[in-house]
């Protein structure tokens, strides 16, 4: 379970990063997509709370 939490934590890492890379694009088209990522890197990092909590217990 240790596993999955750490897999999920990279996943978010790297979907932050992406979104950071959209954010920062010279392209002003690229915005909606930093919203894309960020949501989901948002989401993993919940996931891997949530899976956190249920490894605790």
């Amino acid at each position: 379970m240790k596993e999955d939490i750490w897999l999920l934590i990279g996943v978010a890492c790297i979907w932050t990063a992406l979104a950071i890379g959209y954010a920062l694009a010279p392209w002003g088209d690229m915005i909606g997509y930093a919203r894309v990522w960020g949501f989901g890197a948002a989401l993993f990092f919940a996931i891997a709370a949530v899976v956190w909590r249920a490894a605790r217990s």
